[in-house]
């Protein structure tokens, strides 16, 4: 199914991925959200689920027996529910990626190959095919195997440590709540993928994209990679800590000499800028603390909101701590349209679309979140040319689930 747009004079455009076909293997949340913005970029995504379902269906928050989680991620797509340890629901896959153009998995290094829709198995049906394998370590090498949530792919890459340097005094890493590596290896591999259809284009063969979360997360640290090769010719580099307001807290980043000037003249300290502790970058880095204490003396007087409005009016660098709901509701965030709809069978919900707005394309996410299995007869009919009898007989023999709303004719 190919959606339209309109765009630029109201002239109907195609979405740019219009056209691809991808399937989708993927559970949890890297996967996922990297097939749901091929989605939101006009693939047309089948989501291949076992018969118990993706696990993030049952993940909070569930609002009259589904999830609100599973919404976001998986909006726009189409569910078939197949089991992959039978032969037949391992030929329902092998046939998909016959008439592909993306395979999406996220399974343990080595367990597609063993289920037999691996890439090497697959590439011999389809060589055009762009099949993209996520996995915390890698697809090979001594580490390939270990376990990797989000949570321990941050710890084990350095990342933990070197926010918990960024905080001064701090005596352990802190918890991070939210899945940074998960997300990030979803743009990765939304990125690798449209990299891997513009060489196929080039050249009409596909590839392997073997995509790591512990490789994303080191691209996260350029600086301290850097600084870790060099610890001699490191120059300490200082933090902008939380500043406290009296009803929250800001963050003030005096960057430029300007910068400076400017902060000191809107919060009423000119003689700031010829005070020799402070007059140059370099005697504001060796008088951090002196410095970081006269500021928040002076936003601890205000609440956060004044000490915003005072210094964006004085041109300098300053946000207010805020809360997601708050951001939701900025002006800025309506204005771009960030926050969509879209519904499933509890009701209406709003899902955050892509960040980049394309001038010629629409990319809003799709406006509908299958039920599982809601898509097994169709895709099997329309895709693959089963009849219904045999549809049914795979449905009770549990090859396949359909969803309670589905057309399926019995035996």
């Amino acid at each position: 199914m190919t959606e339209t747009s309109t765009v630029d004079g109201g002239m109907p455009e195609l979405r740019p991925l219009s056209g691809i076909k991808v399937i989708d293997l993927t559970s949890m949340l890297a996967g996922p959200y990297c097939a749901r913005w091929l989605a939101d970029l006009g693939a047309e995504v089948v989501k291949i689920e076992s018969i118990a379902g993706d696990y993030m269906r049952n993940t909070s928050p569930v609002r009259d027996g589904r999830s609100a989680y599973f919404a976001h991620l998986n909006t726009g797509k189409q569910s078939v529910a197949v089991d992959l340890k039978k032969e037949a629901g391992v030929r329902i896959v092998r046939e998909l990626a016959t008439t592909s153009d993306i395979v999406l998995e996220n399974f343990r290094p080595g367990v597609m190959a063993r289920l037999g829709v691996g890439y090497e198995t697959l590439r011999q049906l389809n060589p055009r095919l762009v099949y993209c394998a996520i996995s915390g370590y890698g697809q090979d090498g001594p580490g390939s195997a270990r376990p990797a949530y989000a949570a321990m792919v941050h710890a084990s890459s350095g990342f933990d440590l070197a926010t918990m340097d960024a905080q001064g005094d701090a005596v352990r890493p802190q918890t991070c709540g939210v899945q940074i590596a998960d997300v990030l290896a979803a743009v990765f591999a939304c990125t690798a993928i449209q990299t891997a259809l513009l060489h196929r284009n080039r050249t009409g063969v596909g590839q392997c994209i073997d995509l790591s979360l512990f490789d994303g997360m080191l691209n996260l640290l350029p600086a301290q990679f850097q600084q870790t090769q060099f610890p001699g010719a490191e120059q300490k580099r200082p933090f902008y800590p939380p500043l406290p307001a009296r009803d929250g807290f800001v963050t003030i980043m005096p960057l430029t000499q300007q910068n400076f000037s400017s902060m000191c003249n809107a919060m009423g300290h000119a003689e700031w800028v010829t005070d020799e502790r402070f007059s140059t970058p370099g005697m504001r880095f060796r008088n951090w603390r002196p410095l970081i204490e006269e500021m928040s003396f002076w936003t601890s007087k205000r609440s956060a909101g004044e000490c915003e409005d005072i210094l964006v009016r004085g041109g300098v660098p300053v946000a207010r701590y805020r809360t997601l709901a708050e951001a939701i509701v900025d002006p800025q965030t309506a204005h771009r349209k960030v926050v969509h709809e879209t519904s499933d069978g509890s009701g209406m919900l709003g899902v955050i679309g892509l960040p980049f707005r394309l001038s010629g394309c629409e990319t809003s996410p799709g406006k509908h979140v299958p039920d599982l299995g809601e898509h097994t007869a169709q895709v099997l009919r329309e895709r693959l040319g089963y009849r219904d009898a045999e549809i049914a007989s795979l449905l009770t023999l549990n090859v396949i689930a359909c969803a309670a709303s589905a057309d399926v004719t019995s035996p």
